[in-house]
């Protein structure tokens, strides 16, 4: 996902940006907008998500599954985030098995030699993702697959970190000797406490050996859906009202090697059915959130999807140089078909054999589909060159079977004419700046654009002098899991460009997603939503996306700029239903700039609006789990408005103001 050309790559030093471009000493700007000229309307996809398997964004994130290294998979030698739990000095022991297979997908079992003595219990336990989230009066179901030599008894429950409290426990009886899928509820009491950091146990008191595969535990979902999402997760991204969701995503598509890359067919039905594969970021993906949880993703944010699929071309994102492409021609057919089955699983009816296959896993009617997008980021690691071959491969394939749908190419193409052309950009806020009037001037005869992926990246430093330096973030660096203000700004700034370029932008969404919290968890910074097991909490950059995003209206104006200061940036758009023009003004320097704003082609404009403001003391200032809203949007209204006014914005910030004309 996150491959930038060879070009930006040479320049990865900390480079720091002279605090000199963000002083001001310019005329006061004016902002004329121009409502007796034709307007341009926005597509309904303009806003939305991008999302991908980074910094355990489904596996310990949006994926509602508790249980980490639920199919002992994750390592070969060792049951990770296992232990042995109870009575470990009577000499009893875990080990991974894999001579004990469930089925063909789950192949690796946890044996558990038990020898309690004196009635002390024994058994497994399971550390979660950083810790099982503990909640008061919340009811969790738990399953897995057991069987043992005894028949005996088993305790499941949820606990404390050493185990000193049992939050909820049920006990399953009659353990088999063959494998046996079993099912339990765990309900917490109305005065537990809500933690981060629990533990899930099952526990006998029984000698014998055990075996355990596949074990789940799943609290409350969104929809209630049984292998569904996090609720707190899911209703923040349903509050920015996207559009589209584009999945499976990025280099998760792609996969390290072929062998790899997201197999769709293999995370359909049953998740005893999905064999998870190695994912591209250093750990393993369940596939728990498999293609129909992507489909029902989209459909319950009341979005559509935009459909990736793999184009026969992996990256290992560690070493971001050298791919592997499959050849053109025969060697390529397969994975052509399997782009071909994967839309018509999405959108077939009970008369095709993938359309059929949809319904029996539950899912009546297609879904919309209007964009697929043929690979990831081919701008990287493509040393032959090779995707413009590819691209035609799947184009001219995708067109005769389905000639309604428009085909994305992630770098520009000659062989054949993309419909449209998917574009990514992480640069520094002085970058975003400059990135904000790249669409200006763009070609119209091209293909239409699709902002695939883009951030703002960096550091805010504080030199000795109290001088504010704004540093390009090394690839590498994970220290901050969301942005700051500055970057957030920056990011606005980035929106204004795209906003007045919405005759060519068709589509956009930031990148990356989500991020857990603890420091082992994630891989790339910075991410729009942080979590851990229990809480989350928004990124100043959230709130520039749902402000944005909720004062889009359905055109943008005809608007003329003049005189502003390098770090000064404005964009108007109306909405003519409700009959209000959002005037949208970012101001990224550290002091306070008036702006005079004229309003041409309208009766009259009422004294007063409402106005959101996105500020802090600080530019460096960003939220956490800690400080959730140390930068958070506020209100207000201002009056004495008119067809022609002045006002003051903030330094370091977003405002957004609700004009009423008549």
């Amino acid at each position: 996902m996150k491959n930038i050309p060879l070009t930006k790559l040479a320049a990865l030093s900390a480079l720091l940006l002279p605090a000199s471009l963000f002083a001001v000493d310019a005329p006061a700007p004016t902002l004329t907008l121009d409502l007796s000229k034709p307007v341009i309307k926005f597509a309904p996809t303009f806003y939305g998500l991008m999302t991908e398997e980074i910094n355990h964004a489904y596996d310990g994130g949006l994926y509602a599954e508790l249980i980490q290294n639920r199919q002992f998979k994750d390592d070969a030698q060792s049951p990770v985030h296992w232990s042995l739990v109870g009575d470990t000095a009577s000499g009893s022991s875990i080990a991974l098995d894999t001579t004990q297979p469930v089925n063909e997908a789950q192949t690796v079992a946890l044996k558990l030699e038990a020898k309690p003595a004196g009635g002390k219990p024994v058994g497994i336990t399971n550390e979660g993702f950083w810790g099982v989230p503990v909640k008061p009066d919340t009811t969790y179901r738990a399953s897995f697959f057991a069987k043992g030599s005894a028949d005996a008894q088993l305790r499941v429950g949820i606990q404390n970190t050493d185990g000193t409290t049992t939050y909820a426990q049920t006990a399953v009886t009659s353990i088999s000797s063959a494998w046996k899928r079993y099912t339990v509820t765990l309900a917490t009491a109305k005065d537990a406490p809500a933690l981060s950091n629990g533990r899930f146990v099952i526990t006998t008191t029984t000698p014998g050996t055990y075996w355990f595969s596949l074990v789940s535990l799943f609290p409350p979902t969104f929809k209630n859906r049984p292998n569904g999402n996090r609720v707190d997760l899911m209703q923040e991204l349903v509050d920015l009202k996207p559009a589209f969701l584009r999945c499976p995503g990025g280099n998760y598509l792609e996969g390290n090697s072929p062998e790899t890359h997201f197999v769709w067919k293999q995370t359909l039905g049953d998740i005893a059915e999905r064999p998870g594969h190695m994912g591209t970021w250093g750990y393993r993906s369940s596939d728990g959130m498999g293609l129909l949880e992507f489909m029902e993703w989209a459909e319950d944010m009341g979005a559509e999807p935009v459909l990736a699929v793999y184009a026969g071309f992996s990256l290992p994102t560690k070493e971001h140089r050298s791919g592997t492409a499959i050849p053109t021609g025969d060697a390529m057919k397969p994975y052509v078909e399997e782009a071909l089955d994967e839309i018509e699983y999405v959108t077939g009816d009970a008369g095709t054999k993938w359309g059929a296959r949809r319904i029996a896993d539950g899912h009546p009617q297609p879904f919309p589909l209007q964009y697929v997008e043929i690979g990831n980021e081919d701008f990287v690691g493509d040393a032959k060159k090779t995707y413009d071959a590819r691209f035609a491969q799947f184009y001219d394939a995708i067109k005769a079977k389905y000639p309604q749908l428009q085909c994305i190419a992630t770098i520009p193409v000659k062989s054949r004419k993309a419909d449209v052309l998917d574009e990514h950009h992480y640069a520094t806020s002085v970058e975003m700046m400059d990135l904000a009037h790249r669409y200006d001037k763009f070609d119209r005869h091209g293909p239409k654009i699709f902002v695939g992926e883009w951030a703002t990246r960096e550091l805010v430093e504080t030199a000795p002098d109290g001088t504010v330096n704004y540093a390009r973030m090394p690839w590498s660096y994970k220290q901050i899991p969301t942005p700051s203000l500055h970057a957030a700004l920056g990011d606005a700034a980035f929106l204004t460009g795209m906003e007045r370029n919405a005759d060519l932008i068709v589509m956009n969404c930031y990148a990356p997603l989500f991020v857990h919290d603890n420091p082992g968890a994630y891989q790339w910074s910075p991410n729009l939503i942080g979590y851990d097991s229990l809480r989350s909490y928004l990124s100043p950059a959230y709130y520039v996306q749902k402000m944005f995003s909720a004062h889009r209206g359905d055109s943008t104006v005809n608007q003329t700029l003049t005189g502003e200061p390098k770090t000064f940036f404005a964009n108007a758009t109306i909405d003519h239903a409700k009959g209000a023009v959002y005037v949208k003004v970012v101001n990224l320097a550290g002091t306070e700039q008036p702006l005079s704003i004229n309003l041409d082609g309208v009766t009259a404009v009422d004294a007063e609006a409402q106005a959101a403001i996105l500020t802090a003391p600080t530019p460096g200032a960003v939220n956490s789990l800690a400080q959730p809203d140390n930068v958070k949007p506020s209100t207000t209204r201002f009056s004495g408005l008119g067809k022609q006014f002045t006002h003051t914005f903030p330094a370091n910030s977003l405002t957004i103001i609700e004009l009423k004309i008549k």
